[in-house]
């Protein structure tokens, strides 16, 4: 499991912070492809009660409440939103590789924080959706002030699964995407690549626009290593003992070519991917992604 505290480093989130200062000056709003116009006013309506805590707005207490359970609780309202933003996290085992020191899924973690922390802080409405060999938690989107914390929870009390089965669960998560929004899938996308492309279709069929952040581990991509090396699958369990000097111009022509057909069928459905490491800072990683992406809109 993730500790919830390790996505939100004061630092890093300052940095987005940062981020979306910049992004402004780049494009009204970071998620621009199905927004309204900015200029559009809000309305809001009642969402549920939560206990009042120091510092709370005292406008929004429930008196009529407080007389009845002698207890403080305060109105929490959902904004009406720019769009609805669907996060799909992979959780499956090979997300787990950490050769460089930090997971695969707890990058991706981290992005899915800084994204829905960049998109609560412009009123859309964020969810998340975690993923294997099927749909392992879900969080409907919503605006509400303390989604970001629901969405942290989340995360960090769902633990990886070791199979991954990518056409089952993206056509699961495509079922609990209901309104036209923005799908981010977060993912390292190892599995058969005809299964990956029937999710993705699922997807796009139900008019989502679909941003893919393909997601390595800089080993897996490369292989820069010498010698005899214990080759361990983190989902299958299988292992394999080799000379790496034999095999690696032959793995990286394999995953220039797998890389090259995912970007092709990416390409062809009209999906944004995105390739990132996890050595990458993910604040710049980001920012690069926005002003590429402002320059297309």
């Amino acid at each position: 499991m993730i500790d919830p505290r390790s996505l939100t480093d004061p630092a890093f989130f300052s940095r987005m912070e940062s981020l979306e200062l910049r992004a402004r000056s780049i494009v009204e709003g970071f998620l621009t492809g199905l927004h309204r116009s900015p200029f559009v006013g809000f309305s809001v309506e009642f969402a549920s009660h939560r206990e009042y805590v120091p510092g709370d707005d005292p406008r929004y207490i429930n008196w009529k409440l407080f007389s009845r359970q002698r207890r403080l609780y305060v109105k929490e309202f959902d904004a009406e939103t720019n769009m609805n933003l669907y996060i799909l996290l992979d959780v499956s085992g090979s997300m787990e590789c950490a050769n460089t020191g930090r997971t695969k899924l707890h990058y991706g973690a981290s992005l899915a924080a800084a994204l829905a922390h960049l998109a609560l802080k412009q009123r859309d409405a964020v969810g998340v959706t975690l993923f294997a060999d099927g749909v392992l938690g879900h969080l409907a989107p919503r605006a509400k002030p303390h989604q970001l914390d629901e969405i942290l929870r989340l995360i960090a009390t769902t633990e990886a699964r070791p199979q991954s089965e990518a056409a089952r669960a993206l056509q699961q998560s495509a079922e609990l995407c209901r309104h036209r929004g923005m799908v981010v899938i977060i993912s390292d996308l190892f599995d058969d690549i005809d299964a990956i492309v029937k999710g993705l279709e699922h997807l796009r069929f139900r008019n989502h626009e679909v941003v893919l952040f393909h997601l390595w581990d800089p080993w897996e991509r490369d292989l820069p290593l010498d010698g005899n090396i214990r080759f361990h699958d983190l989902e299958t369990g299988a292992e394999l003992s080799t000379r790496v000097e034999g095999i690696r111009d032959a793995y990286r022509d394999a995953v220039a070519e797998w890389r090259q057909r995912i970007e092709v069928e990416c390409r062809n459905r009209a999906i944004d991917r995105v390739e990132l490491t996890t050595d990458d800072p993910l604040d710049q990683a980001l920012l690069d992604y926005l002003v590429r992406r402002s320059r297309v809109l």
